[in-house]
Formats: structure tokens, C-alpha cells, sequence
């Protein structure tokens, strides 16, 4: 039976030989946004590592209470450091990278007027979308890498490799806290999911990649404010953001799942929602840029 999609079209023409993840991931290394993110997250490190040798030996000057205290573990070790350098960057920064690259992937396609002739060439609508969000969730993943993986090695050759302390467990072993550290960024990229899905389903109904970028990260320290109103009672569970900060759980000793698995389903549940009606909005939209 001859296939639907197919019919008509040019001898050879196969939908799922167009715009393949090779060509998507050529073109967006070579984007300016895709360099000046990665090249950023490997500055951060060294940026906060310079400024931890600005120490005037002063105990108030980071405003004492747990920052300080992270701060004070932060230089003891490259397990360390790179828990401070997440803590420090989970809750605004990695969330401005993911709705950066998710959220800017079609609305800029779009406002330069490139999209319609990506869908003459004919690239099928669901493949295109397909194709921009895997490649944007993997330079998502690559970011965090990125970032924890310089924080771990800049770290370790400052101040060596040590056993991983944190405010909420006894002193791990090397080989363990290393283990925690990967499954902390395991549950923080399931956690930014929701910032992919919501940015991604802003781009495909806006034209202004901006909009899409700055939309879904209002939207998420939105949903971090009210999720501080303790007066939405239950309602608070339901916030994408109210578990963002369950991954400190896989620190304690004992290790708290809870939390972790309860933010994990909700993740992956609005993640899928808002792809599905990305999918749903942009197979029936009326592209014209």
C-alpha cells in the first residue's frame, strides 16, 4: 500500500530523510546564541573560582546563616565546588539556557522568514518540530554538562579531591558524592523539561523568539512566587516549580526519594502537555514567515 505522505511527491522524496539532526545540529553550533550559552557556562566556574580568591578573612561578608556555610564548603574540594556551582545556578541561570535554546529554536526561524521555505522543501511539520526539539534539549543537556563538568575539574586542581559535604548529610566519600552530584543533575534536567516544554510552545505560537525566551521564563519565576504563598495551601503541589528543589534530597543521609520521584511525574507530565500542544498548534497553524 503506497504511503499516504508520499503520494504526489517527487520519485525518491522520503519525509524522513528531510532536515536531518546532523544538518539541525551544524546549524545551530554555528549560531552566535548556541556559542556565547556553551562559552558561558564554562566561564561561570572560573569566574566564581576567581572570586573565591578575593577572600578579605572576613566570617560576616557573605551574610552568614546556610549561603555562608555553602560558600565555606564550597572551597574544600572540587565535589564541593561543583555543588555550589549548581545551587547557584539551578534556580535562575540553567533556566534562562533551556528556555533559550528551546524557545528561540522556531520563533527565530520564523522571524527571519526561513520557516515557510523549510516546509516547501517539504520538510513534514511534525518532523520539523521533532527534529528542532531534540536538537534543543540536547545542547540544553550539553549546557549542563558543560557547566558542572568545568565546576568539577577547575574545582578538583584548586582545591583537590575530597569527600562531598553539604548542609544536609554526613561527609560522603569521593566515589559516592560523585555518584549523588550525577543523580542531582539527572533530576535537574527532568525538572527543566517543564521550562522546555513551556518555551518551545511559546516559539511555535509566537514569531518573536524574545517573546518565547523571556515568556516561559517569567512564567517560571511566576509559578516559584506563588508557590512561596502558603495560603494556596495544596494548590502548591500542582506548581511546576514546587519541586524544583527536591534534588536536594539525593544529598541527605539517608537519601530522600519522595520528593524526587513526585517532581520527576510532574515534570514529565507538563512537559508533555505543552509539547503536545505545540505539536497540536503548529501542524494546523497558518505558517506565513
Amino acid at each position: 500500500m503506497a504511503d499516504l505522505s508520499t503520494v504526489g511527491a517527487a520519485p525518491g522524496y522520503r519525509p524522513s530523510a528531510t532536515l536531518p539532526l546532523r544538518a539541525e545540529f551544524r546549524r545551530q553550533a554555528s549560531r552566535r546564541r548556541t556559542q556565547l550559552a556553551l562559552g558561558f557556562m564554562v566561564l561561570l566556574p572560573l569566574i566564581i573560582l576567581i572570586a573565591f580568591q578575593f577572600d578579605a578573612g572576613d566570617d560576616d561578608d557573605n551574610g552568614g546563616g546556610e549561603f555562608a556555610s555553602l560558600v565555606e564548603f564550597a572551597t574544600t574540594g572540587g565535589l564541593n565546588f561543583t555543588l555550589f556551582t549548581i545551587f547557584v545556578s539551578a534556580s535562575f541561570l540553567l533556566v534562562v539556557v533551556v528556555a533559550l535554546f528551546c524557545g528561540d529554536t522556531v520563533a527565530s526561524e520564523a522571524s527571519w522568514g526561513s520557516l515557510r521555505y523549510l516546509l516547501a522543501v517539504p520538510v513534514p511539520r511534525a518532523r520539523l518540530l521533532t527534529v528542532k526539539l531534540l536538537v534543543a534539549l540536547a545542547y540544553s543537556g550539553l549546557a549542563l554538562l558543560t557547566l558542572a563538568g568545568t565546576a568539577l575539574l577547575v574545582g578538583t586542581l584548586r582545591y583537590g579531591w575530597s569527600p562531598l559535604r553539604s548542609l544536609v548529610a554526613a561527609e560522603l566519600p569521593p566515589g559516592e558524592g560523585l555518584l549523588r552530584l550525577l543523580a542531582v543533575l539527572g533530576y535537574l534536567a527532568v525538572v527543566l523539561l517543564v521550562v522546555a516544554g513551556l518555551a518551545f510552545l511559546l516559539s511555535v505560537v509566537t514569531d518573536a523568539a524574545l517573546g518565547a525566551v523571556g515568556g516561559a521564563v517569567l512564567l517560571w519565576i511566576l509559578s516559584s512566587i506563588l508557590d512561596q504563598i502558603t495560603a494556596l495551601g495544596a494548590l502548591r503541589n500542582f506548581l511546576p516549580t514546587h519541586y524544583s528543589t527536591a534534588w536536594l534530597g539525593l544529598l541527605s543521609t539517608p537519601v530522600q526519594t519522595d520528593d524526587v520521584v513526585l517532581g520527576c511525574i510532574s515534570a514529565v507530565c507538563y512537559a508533555t502537555l505543552f509539547w503536545g500542544i505545540a505539536y497540536w498548534r503548529f501542524t494546523r497553524k497558518d505558517v506565513t514567515s
